[in-house]
């Protein structure tokens, strides 16, 4: 299982790595259904232009443990057979990955269901400072943003 919150810098891990390493399960051959997510640097909304982003959090290791904490909770919670997660922190421009998260399971609901939860929970569970460089100045926006 791939669950890591690591430095932009430190290491590249794609979608298909993380898709690779959910394969390598041995209990694979009872899935139906691999779901995929890459969260990216959006650039462009109505009422701005994002030209950089630095995503940061106060305490590495801390902040991995609770998305371990998380991916456990979802695993249980939906039976799927592996969830892999991949976090980036540190200086990024518009189209670079930010967030990388892979759910193998039996069916498509449960499987579905868990790569949302995955989406939701750390988004809104994890703390992250996120520091948007805009056109018109910098938006800071703290976890759950």
């Amino acid at each position: 299982m791939t669950i890591k919150i690591i430095e932009k810098t430190a290491e590249t891990i794609n979608i298909s790595d993380l898709i690779d390493s959910v394969k390598t399960n041995p209990r694979i051959i009872e899935c139906g259904a691999i779901f995929s997510f890459e969260g990216i640097v959006r650039g462009k909304e109505a009422d701005k232009n994002t030209t950089k982003m630095d995503l940061t959090t106060p305490d590495l290791k801390e902040t991995e443990n609770e998305l371990q904490d998380i991916v456990k909770d979802i695993q249980d919670k939906h039976g799927v057979v592996e969830i892999a997660v991949v976090h980036y922190i540190g200086k990024f421009s518009p189209g670079d990955p930010l967030f990388l998260a892979v759910v193998a399971g039996a069916h498509r609901h449960e499987t579905k269901a868990a790569l949302n939860d995955v989406i939701e929970r750390v988004k809104y569970e994890l703390d992250f400072k996120k520091e948007e460089h805009t056109d018109d100045g910098t938006n800071i926006i703290m976890s759950g943003g």
